[in-house]
């Protein structure tokens, strides 16, 4: 490890640190002494906020009054994180308070007017593949929020033109095909239950149930997409397919290769007929098998309704 990769290293080690002796760095990274002295300088010259405490037993102090120590990033590190950054232009909404332009100003005064050159250069013929998030989602800050503090909340939510009120603890946000979901246990119900964000109408912290342990919420999780009345289903497909299969799916799904085939496996609920017809046709003539009869006769029925509607435009 050269002296530079040992800095950057050291960053990172003492970053949660409130404290440390010269001992950690010698012992941690097989140094002298007088190199760890020199370390030390030389993460204070880098603007990490270090402070020598004197006495019998003294050591480093590290201001907690920070926002982040410097990390050293590779420029390879630093164009992946500015091309992550700009996958969030297509969102409407995000959990944080994000101002893409001014994080682009902060990457490029980092860099070197050459490497500012690479990286626009880069921008122009590199095109990142995105699905338009088109809703606006007002509490998803404080969905976030929420979730990191493990707190119960009361909603107002509109399902089909009707508002409808819930008591949930958000555990997990996801984004999928332009809208932006998250995953919440319903205390009425005592089951897992996915909220379309836009949908939420108000929020408010609620103290009428207490949160439950995150442990407790991953267990019914695991059964959250299989219940005793759900149907069984697979699907064969091409290697076609398969990469519409990873381009969409959701949980109660997954895709195995088995003897050279591929073999789409899941379970579908009732009053989810619709959903799971729907989502069949996408596939077209992919499809190789269909199990069980009673999903194909769904599949036939939607189709042959699609036909009729057609044929009235």
């Amino acid at each position: 490890m050269n002296k530079s990769e040992r800095l950057n290293d050291e960053l990172l080690f003492l970053n949660n640190k409130s404290y440390f002796n010269l001992k950690d760095l010698v012992e941690r990274y097989s140094i002298s002494k007088r190199t760890a002295i020199r370390d030390v300088q030389a993460l204070e010259s880098l603007g990490m906020p270090i402070y020598s405490k004197s006495g019998r037993n003294g050591c480093y102090g590290i201001l907690k009054n920070r926002l982040l120590s410097p990390i050293l990033f590779t420029l390879d590190e630093v164009f992946a994180l500015y091309f992550s950054m700009l996958t969030l232009k297509a969102y409407e909404t995000t959990p944080f308070h994000l101002d893409i332009d001014k994080l682009k100003q902060k990457f490029e005064k980092c860099l070197s007017t050459d490497q500012n050159y690479k990286l626009n250069k880069i921008e122009s013929i590199f095109s990142l593949g995105v699905i338009q998030h088109n809703n606006y989602c007002y509490f998803l800050k404080d969905i976030l929020q929420a979730i990191i503090d493990e707190k119960v909340c009361r909603i107002q939510y509109k399902k089909d033109n009707n508002i409808k009120e819930y008591q949930v603890q958000f555990f997990n946000i996801s984004s999928s095909f332009g809208q932006w979901y998250v995953s919440g246990y319903n205390f009425e119900t005592e089951n897992i239950r996915i909220f379309r964000c836009d949908k939420i109408q108000n929020m408010k912290r609620d103290s009428t149930y207490s949160p439950k342990p995150f442990v407790y919420i991953e267990e019914l999780i695991k059964q959250a997409f299989k219940i005793s009345k759900s149907t069984e289903f697979e699907i064969e497909v091409t290697s076609k397919g398969a990469d519409l299969f990873y381009k969409e799916h959701y949980p109660s799904m997954k895709i195995f290769f088995e003897n050279e085939k591929y073999i789409i496996k899941g379970n579908y609920n009732k009053n989810e007929e619709n959903f799971i017809s729907q989502y069949v046709i996408g596939f077209g003539n992919n499809i190789l098998s269909l199990k069980p009869k009673e999903l194909k006769e769904l599949v036939l029925e939607k189709l042959k309704n699609t036909m009729n509607y057609i044929q009235s435009v």
